[in-house]
């Protein structure tokens, strides 16, 4: 009965997003609803047999919202602020122009993948794409390149960042949920996603199908604002603020392995390494440059911070929708009894948190929601044991990506800059999403095996 009950939930969270086209956020809280009733959950806060006093259902939910928000407002918050102050102030602009003059257009898909992994770094896709792809388009017209020998490495590289590691998030959402370490997270991530994302992107653009596609970028659809290497910061300037949050969060990381959590030095990076306040001492520190350096305004840093909290206002509602269903399943039983299930599977829960959350994808394009839903279904193997909290995070964020289409914001945001059919779309961008999420499985299961639990 508990997994008909979710079962249904499910079917109920998809007719909501897919048929009525209701928001991810409301949808969730709406699913959390049902399947609480549905588990007999009591509506207000009772007293059981025992005396002892048991949540009501809405106060489930109150507190999965919370709980689940307000551990993450901070790290969105701080990493969305620091990465569209970068880019408002040239930093990407800087980075990519800098890269493809010194690696010679020859070399020019390299420049432009390491130019995506950093900007893709403290960037969510959509905003690091549409900073880069005039770039592209500038290069391709100046050098006569066809469009998408550039484009598709962005692409794959911005999209491997996005999804696999923290501070984005749909990571950070799974990494909290599965109470896993952000920076052992993040290390473990770069391990596979720089190789397995730079090597995907450069042989992509080089596969027979991929060559046949022609893009027609729409005149105007771009903003293409010419900087001049007066308003650009410098490219050491950048290039260092931008990796600052990865040095100090990874950093901390690396120490916790090599000198042990008792270490004095690790403890110092403990402090500074921590996730959230190592994105804001990168943005104090980007602050200072451009404040006191560079002389900008501080009304105009203010605005850019202020206008950056805008793109991650419905993520952060829609994680809180995630952590109310995690909450619902936990607290109504259905989570204990999928542990039990799973207990006895000969199945690893790498593969099967990859699975739910590939199915859920799949079914509702969101990867924000299918992250979180998926999260609160494969939670339970966590408590179970026997695999690496992080590892099963990044399985989880790997399902993730699995095969971007018609139903995926990000699939009509490509298909649009790039001026592309559906069907081209779906050959160039489906494929490679189906390829980075299997091999990123691949990926979590070899980590399994050297990585302690």
């Amino acid at each position: 009965m508990p997994l008909v009950i979710l079962a249904l939930g499910i079917a109920l969270l998809l007719f909501l997003m897919i048929v009525l086209k209701m928001n991810g956020f409301i949808a969730l809280v709406i699913v959390s609803v049902v399947v609480g009733m549905a588990q007999g959950m009591p509506l207000l806060a009772t007293v059981d047999d025992k005396g002892e006093k048991v949540k009501g259902l809405l106060d489930v939910i109150q507190s999965g919202v919370g709980g689940q928000t307000g551990k993450l407002v901070l790290l969105l918050g701080f990493g969305a602020m620091l990465g569209v102050f970068m880019a408002d102030m040239g930093a990407a602009n800087r980075l990519a122009t800098t890269m493809i003059n010194k690696f010679g257009i020859k070399h020019s898909q390299l420049a432009i993948v390491i130019v995506s992994f950093l900007v893709g770094v403290v960037l969510f896709y959509e905003t690091a794409f549409v900073i880069i792809i005039p770039i592209v388009f500038a290069v391709c017209r100046a050098y006569k390149i066809p469009v998408m020998w550039l484009a598709m490495p962005m692409a794959i590289a911005l999209s491997t960042m996005h999804s696999f590691l923290p501070p984005h998030p749909g990571p950070s959402a799974v990494a909290n949920m599965y109470d896993a370490s952000i920076g052992l997270t993040m290390l473990y991530g770069l391990i596979f996603a720089i190789p397995l994302g730079a090597v995907v992107a450069i042989m992509w653009p080089r596969l027979p199908f991929v060559k046949s596609v022609t893009a027609r970028p729409p005149a105007g659809l771009v903003n293409e604002k010419e900087w001049t290497d007066e308003e650009m910061p410098g490219f050491w300037a950048s290039l260092c603020i931008t990796a600052l949050p990865v040095i100090l969060i990874g950093g901390h990381a690396i120490l916790e392995v090599t000198l042990g959590h008792d270490h004095a030095v690790t403890k110092v990076m403990a402090f500074i390494g921590h996730d959230w306040f190592a994105l804001m001492i990168s943005l104090l520190v980007a602050v200072a440059y451009f404040g006191l350096l560079r002389k900008v305004p501080m009304d105009k840093i203010m605005a850019s911070c202020a206008a950056s909290v805008k793109s991650i206002a419905m993520i952060v509602f829609i994680i809180g929708g995630g952590g109310a269903f995690a909450a619902v399943l936990k607290n109504g039983g259905i989570s204990d009894y999928i542990l039990g299930i799973t207990e006895n599977l000969s199945l690893s829960p790498i593969i099967i948190a990859w699975l739910i959350a590939a199915l859920m994808r799949v079914a509702l394009g969101s990867a924000s929601v299918a992250v979180v839903a998926a999260a609160g279904i494969a939670l339970p193997m966590i408590a179970g044991g026997g695999v690496s909290p992080e590892i099963m995070t990044l399985a989880t964020t790997c399902g993730s990506i699995m095969a971007s289409h018609v139903n995926d914001p990000g699939f009509w945001m490509f298909k649009e800059f790039l001026g592309l059919s559906v069907a081209e779309t779906i050959k160039v961008r489906t494929t490679y999403t189906s390829l980075l999420s299997v091999l990123g499985l691949g990926a979590c299961l070899l980590l399994s095996l050297v990585v302690p639990v």
